[in-house]
């Protein structure tokens, strides 16, 4: 019997245990197709903090989302086992023992053979997942939706950031560089080249400016193509997003992607071999009305929708 999440007609919404979409909690991985984990993390980041509360808010507006996705067709809850498996318990005075921590989590989940979709928590975060992943998985393909490339030398002096993760995770040699694309990058910067070290990696670079006022739907048909069969993560940092929908972060930036296109990139993986995702950098203390969380929720289910059957 595959677990469902709890309906509406049964326990009204705004009752019962919040967890992801109303679904059974689990304490191990064991059986399960997929799980919802979070990480209430926010002291790699630099500006706002508060994305520690993001999963507890994430999954108290996940409470929602029904079991079959209307726009796709998909009921990820018939074919699946998914539960959610709780927090991981960083460590909020020191970093470098969460990044351990989580790693060591996120491997226990991983031998399993269960996909994680992560609640977050800032974006350092998905250094340590990543780890575990290429662990398991050899190095995998990237689909990196973000405001900013986080691939920063170091921070403060710290390599350790959610400004450094990807640098880190290329030189740790988790990715495949010639299938990673960063989409809807933008703003401010220090210097002309400043996206410019991705570029000469091999990753392919897709600035917000090149998705303004179109459909998405064909450079992901471009994305299939480019990461074949090979294993592929989705990272999804919320402030990719214009903060018109996604106000809720520590690093907004505007001129970002919409809602819809951000739909059409999660449902543009489909047939991809997604190995597992995130969406990271929800701050809730900066949107009190609870749409940010509410939109990473959503992003979620439609990860879980895109999954291949184990």
């Amino acid at each position: 019997m595959l677990n469902q999440p709890q309906s509406g007609n049964d326990m009204p919404r705004f009752a019962g245990i919040p967890t992801m979409m109303r679904l059974p909690a689990a304490d191990q991985a064991h059986g399960l197709d997929a799980a919802f984990v979070g990480i209430p993390l926010d002291i790699g980041t630099s500006n706002r903090s508060g994305t520690r509360y993001g999963p507890r808010q994430i999954r108290q507006e996940s409470v929602m989302i029904r079991p079959y996705n209307m726009g796709t067709g998909s009921a990820p809850f018939e074919r699946l086992q998914v539960a959610d498996l709780g927090d991981v318990a960083i460590n909020p005075y020191s970093l470098a023992d969460s990044v351990q921590r989580i790693e060591a989590a996120y491997h226990e989940i991983l031998a399993h053979g269960c996909m994680p979709l992560t609640l977050g928590g800032d974006h350092t975060l998905t250094l340590p997942v990543l780890r575990a992943v290429a662990r398991r998985h050899g190095p995998v393909g990237l689909i990196h939706v973000d405001a900013h490339s986080d691939t920063n030398e170091e921070m403060f002096g710290e390599q350790l950031a959610h400004g450094t993760t990807f640098r880190r995770a290329f030189e740790e040699g988790l990715l495949a560089p010639e299938k990673v694309v960063q989409i809807g990058l933008r703003g401010s910067g220090y210097a002309a080249d400043d996206f410019d070290w991705s570029r000469r990696q091999g990753f392919r670079v897709v600035p917000a400016e090149a998705c303004w006022h179109r459909s998405l739907t064909p450079l992901m048909a471009e994305i299939r193509e480019q990461m074949g069969d090979a294993p592929v993560y989705l990272s999804f940092d919320i402030d990719g997003l214009d903060p018109a929908f996604a106000p809720g972060t520590g690093t907004p930036e505007v001129g970002g992607l919409s809602v819809w296109q951000g739909l059409e990139i999660v449902r543009g993986c489909r047939g991809l071999n997604l190995v597992g995702g995130d969406v990271v950098e929800v701050s809730p203390p900066y949107d009190r009305s609870g749409n940010t969380a509410l939109l990473a929720a959503n992003l979620l289910f439609e990860m879980l929708c895109v999954l291949p059957a184990r």
